[in-house]
């Protein structure tokens, strides 16, 4: 058994940050079915899951035609009222033969495979193949995510400029029960990340995928972040510019950085190794720290230059 997911995460497309209630209603993706919400530490709301069902050959390393069917489980996610995700689950078994949709749809977030599941090809296969013509979590995913973000409640003017990122991940159960938790995360392109979990026996599927969304929502804030500051050093411009573009990160993102803060317990050593290697809270301090230096250096010069004018512009005494 092996479960699959992936989820993207960008700026919400609206100027200002959506209140519980409106985070609720954005997220009404489901006819009948309720948000859930939570105030603490941060305003978090998840939509009802969205179903998808597939029936489609699976991503193969080795190029082997091996079918899956079931219903891929997708949800949205909007963070302090600022940060969208999309995030879609799949957990992959062996089937025998091709059963009726009914079957499947009563088991949505699983997908049956119609001949012999080789994991390991096919973990390979999803974290690292392009095929178009197999399983797309990606279109899947995406797909819930713009629908979010053409709501009619956002006026898509939103405060700053920032890229969607995406993080693939897959997670197998360890082949020794003492066996840590552990994670490999990869670096593909600017926007996208692929992480390879091995975990415990006891670690469920809805418990993986809340740990991929935290990870990938404080890898989307650090790569924003990253982003804004090489643009800022590598434009021209005057400092009152890189101030303006530099200040929407303090009033918008700045507090939301809380890592781990919703990861089951059980799996908050994953997190607490990335603290570590590559450190994520020690790069995000050193940025912020930065970011804040400039904005300060910018502020004394924009006072020194009003100082300056006062002082042309003041009448001589007799």
């Amino acid at each position: 058994m092996i479960t699959f997911g992936e989820v993207h995460t960008n700026l919400l497309q609206h100027s200002t940050a959506l209140v519980q209630e409106q985070s609720s209603e954005v997220l009404s993706l489901v006819e009948g079915e309720a948000v859930l919400t939570s105030r603490r530490p941060s305003l978090y709301a998840v939509s009802p899951d969205v179903r998808t069902g597939v029936d489609c050959w699976l991503p193969s390393a080795r190029r082997r035609r091996l079918r899956g069917v079931g219903a891929v489980v997708t949800r949205a996610i909007i963070t302090g009222g600022r940060i969208v995700q999309a995030s879609s689950v799949i957990q992959v078994v062996a089937g025998e033969r091709r059963q009726p949709w009914s079957h499947y749809l009563a088991n949505p977030g699983v997908l049956e495979t119609v001949g012999k599941l080789d994991s390991a090809d096919l973990t390979s296969g999803f974290l690292h193949g392009n095929d178009a013509d197999v399983l797309n979590l990606e279109a899947i995913t995406g797909r819930v995510l713009d629908g979010v973000q053409m709501s009619d409640l956002l006026d898509r003017r939103p405060p700053l400029r920032a890229a969607r990122t995406r993080l693939r991940w897959t997670a197998q159960v360890g082949q020794q029960p003492d066996r840590e938790v552990s994670a490999i995360v990869t670096v593909d392109s600017p926007t996208l990340r692929t992480v390879e979990l091995v975990l415990a026996p006891q670690d469920v599927p809805a418990a993986v995928a809340g740990l991929c969304e935290d990870l990938a929502l404080h890898d989307w804030l650090l790569t924003t972040l990253s982003s804004l500051m090489e643009a800022v050093v590598t434009r021209s411009g005057n400092g009152q510019e890189h101030v303006e573009r530099l200040r929407p990160v303090l009033e918008h993102l700045l507090h939301l950085w809380l890592p781990g803060a919703r990861v089951d317990p059980r799996l908050r050593p994953i997190w607490d190794r990335l603290e570590q290697v590559p450190g994520f809270s020690r790069q995000w301090n050193s940025s912020v720290n930065w970011i804040r230096d400039q904005i300060s250096v910018g502020n004394l010069a924009l006072l020194r230059d009003l100082a300056s004018r006062m002082s042309v512009d003041q009448p001589c005494g007799r």
